[in-house]
């Protein structure tokens, strides 16, 4: 039993039992046991990878594709680049490599960077010091400076915690209490939850992700007022579905949701739809979602490893096919090389009346 565990035990036993969603703020993101407040999880030695670690490519195409937002919106002299949890700053650093070949564009930008980890912080500062832009760190979306902007929020939402309800005659909540041993253990809210009027089979779990959608009508109820643009990427469904889709990753490999909280990543799949409805509820444009292999294949991302190739030897060959497998060819959707392609999904949101953005031309019609 860690600390974690004895501080959540504590505080069940003196007030009765916490919704998943405040289990999974405590389990990533208590200030001092927190998983993303004490570990650097991403990359080979860590929990899990994300697309900008898999290869250079997928930063450079969303630094030329936030370039060529950036003409769409009229080329505003003066544009915040903001990114919401950076992770280890390789998306940015290869989205800023990539943006220096548009100079008027990259000349606009200030770049901000949401981060509640000082762990995470301090090895952005490492990757980004000869980016060519000073970047100012923000512990939340509400610091960042009003103005125009684009916002890349990649593997950011599936990290925002979500509730979870059982039917029983009624949607009653899934909360966190304690087992007779001391452990962790999941049970139901005594009364039902009336505010949820469908109904379903007697058993069926039904997955918000309230937070999420939270954050999506506070960063589009901003883009009223100022020429925006957010880019979402992240794993996740474009329908609705019954179930539950959160799980532990340790290790890379999975672990039990309620087992060593803050020792493993805590994520669940977005709801691209209710995401969407946020944002349109707001006031904003919603473009998708699609499948993030079809929208790396539009910006170009054969051609960009057709370029690369010629110049590659035969191990960076080999990693430049890979890559491919990973982040835009249709394949696995488990296992240590599972592809993204399929899986994750990219929603953009605007400001109403921008033009439509890159990669979402054919979905106009």
């Amino acid at each position: 039993m860690n600390a974690l565990h004895q501080e959540i035990a504590a505080m069940i036993a003196e007030a009765g039992p916490i919704s998943l969603e405040l289990y999974m703020k405590l389990a990533l993101a208590h200030p001092i046991h927190g998983y993303y407040r004490s570990r650097l999880p991403i990359g080979a030695e860590g929990d899990f990878i994300t697309a900008p670690e898999v290869h250079q490519m997928f930063g450079e195409l969303i630094g030329l594709w936030a370039a060529e937002v950036w003409r769409l919106m009229g080329e505003p002299p003066h544009l915040h680049l903001v990114e919401l949890g950076p992770g280890r700053g390789t998306l940015m650093a290869d989205a800023l490599r990539a943006a220096r070949v548009v100079p008027t564009f990259f000349d606009a930008l200030d770049v901000h960077l949401v981060e509640t980890s000082e762990t995470f912080t301090a090895v952005q500062r490492e990757t980004l010091s000869t980016c060519g832009v000073a970047p100012a760190w923000h512990l939340a979306w509400d610091d960042v400076p009003k103005g125009p902007m684009i916002v890349i929020a990649n593997e950011f939402f599936d990290a925002l915690p979500v509730r979870h309800y059982v039917f029983d005659g009624g949607w009653r909540e899934r909360l966190v209490g304690l087992a007779p041993d001391g452990g962790l253990a999941f049970g139901l809210a005594p009364e039902p939850s009336p505010e949820i009027g469908v109904k379903a089979a007697p058993g069926t779990i039904l997955e918000l992700g309230l937070a999420a959608q939270e954050m999506m009508s506070e960063i589009a109820a901003r883009f009223t007022a100022e020429a925006s643009v957010l880019l979402a990427l992240d794993y996740g469904s474009d329908a609705f579905h019954f179930g539950e889709t959160l799980q532990a990753v340790r290790d890379h490999r999975f672990a039990n949701v309620l087992e060593d909280p803050g020792q493993a990543d805590l994520t669940a799949h977005v709801d691209f739809a209710g995401l969407a409805r946020a944002a349109y509820k707001a006031g904003a444009a919603v473009h998708g979602p699609i499948s993030q292999g079809l929208f790396l294949t539009r910006l170009g991302i054969f051609t960009r490893a057709a370029q690369l190739v010629q110049r590659a030897d035969a191990r960076q060959k080999t990693e430049i096919d890979a890559a491919l497998d990973r982040l835009a060819r249709p394949g696995p959707q488990a296992g240590p090389r599972a592809s993204m392609a399929e899986l994750f999904k990219v929603l953009v949101v605007t400001s109403p009346g921008l033009a439509i953005p890159p990669g979402f031309e054919a979905d106009a019609a």
